[in-house]
């Protein structure tokens, strides 16, 4: 009889540890632990500020309505300062001591690649980070899935049509010497091949410098009329100064990294003019549309400030994980979480982004991208979607 209780102990034990082996971390009874990664001191403090804001409402949001399958939502954001080192010494923290079951809207490329090396051994999502990289759905991994348009793309869509519609002549690029940088210029590279263009003059600058003097002459220099920037804020605002100094007057192209309203709070009516991709439009508190506006203003109630587009991709990246874990179901785990998104479609939702599909071998919902322009210190948004 003790033998049997013994073995009957035993057998309960093993059930019990092939249980909790099946369990994913992050996941109780009544709680999903999720983790972000921002930088709240850096150089993009003000956008990692407010994706975590946008994160914040929309977990709220989900807590008062019950949560997910009788589920509450824990949103745990630590700081990278926008530093690669930090951002593993942060994913370390959320991964082995806080046991999130995913990470969302972790901002940054660099910061990315490396929290994933710590992440993806204990089977931990990387789910839509807040960067336009193509290294976030490649090369394909089981735990990656993307939202942003690349950067790449999106020049490599838009430029063409813009080139047309200007009917430029001489297409030249300033861009980051980096990643980033290098993604804009492979885009202008490609979108101007298929024109049979090329780039007629390039220069690059440092990560960090202030003055970009010998960049706008030596494009002036050779009558660029239209310039591509693979520039993020201070940079874009201090070429296109530097340009309306010299008298020197392109049309001027970013990426989504200079589709923020920074640009023109800081820059001032010289930067009336710039275009930029982008997909989600900017989120106003007078804005025509009434469901932005209601967004916006329950947002600036919320937290007394204004909403930004990094405000959105937050809510929205929030919004999605959201979707995706209620269909998965009670039992939810890392394995039923991806079942789930491999057979998702997200449809357009009120800030105007594209519809975005997963399936097990996609794992960027689109690459579509449109087109904003400044006008009167607001972005207007100036074109459909290019695929």
């Amino acid at each position: 009889m003790k033998h049997q209780l013994t073995l009957t102990a035993a057998l309960a034990m093993a059930m019990a540890a092939g249980s909790a082996m099946a369990q994913s971390q992050g996941v109780t009874k009544d709680e999903i632990v999720i983790g972000s990664i921002q930088d709240l001191s850096g150089p993009l403090a003000g956008f990692g500020k407010q994706v975590r804001l946008g994160m914040m409402l929309r977990v709220d949001e989900a807590n008062e309505q019950g949560g997910v399958n009788g589920r509450k939502v824990r949103l745990l954001v630590e700081d990278s300062s926008y530093d690669p080192k930090k951002a593993v010494l942060a994913a370390q923290k959320l991964v082995n001591q806080d046991k999130i079951f995913a990470m969302v809207g972790h901002i940054g490329t660099a910061q990315n690649i490396a929290a994933m090396q710590v992440q993806f051994p204990k089977n931990v999502i990387n789910f839509f980070p807040v960067t336009a990289a193509r290294e976030m759905y490649e090369p394909f991994h089981k735990l990656k899935y993307s939202f942003a348009a690349t950067y790449y793309d999106q020049i490599r869509l838009a430029l063409p049509k813009l080139v047309q519609e200007k009917k430029a002549q001489k297409v030249c690029i300033m861009y980051q010497d980096d990643e980033f940088g290098l993604e804009v210029k492979r885009g202008a590279d490609d979108g101007l091949k298929a024109m049979n263009m090329k780039l007629a003059e390039e220069t690059t600058y440092k990560r960090g410098a202030t003055d970009f003097s010998s960049q706008m002459q030596k494009l002036q220099s050779s009558q660029c009329d239209f310039v591509v920037l693979g520039t993020i804020i201070r940079e874009t605002i201090g070429a296109i100064a530097t340009a309306q100094r010299l008298g020197f007057k392109p049309a001027f192209l970013g990426s989504s990294a200079a589709y923020t309203d920074l640009i023109h709070k800081l820059g001032g009516p010289a930067m009336d003019g710039l275009y930029a991709t982008m997909t989600v439009q900017h989120p106003y508190l007078d804005e025509a549309a009434q469901p932005i506006r209601f967004w916006a203003n329950k947002y600036k109630t919320k937290f007394n400030e204004d909403p930004t587009v990094f405000s959105v991709y937050g809510y929205s990246a929030v919004d999605a994980f959201l979707r995706a874990a209620g269909k998965a179901g009670p039992g939810l785990s890392t394995d039923s979480f991806i079942k789930a998104m491999d057979s998702t479609t997200i449809p357009p939702d009120i800030f105007g982004s594209a519809e975005m599909t997963f399936t097990s071998t996609k794992r960027l919902g689109s690459n579509a991208t449109r087109l904003s322009q400044l006008q009167g210190g607001r972005w207007k948004v100036v074109s459909e979607y290019m695929k």
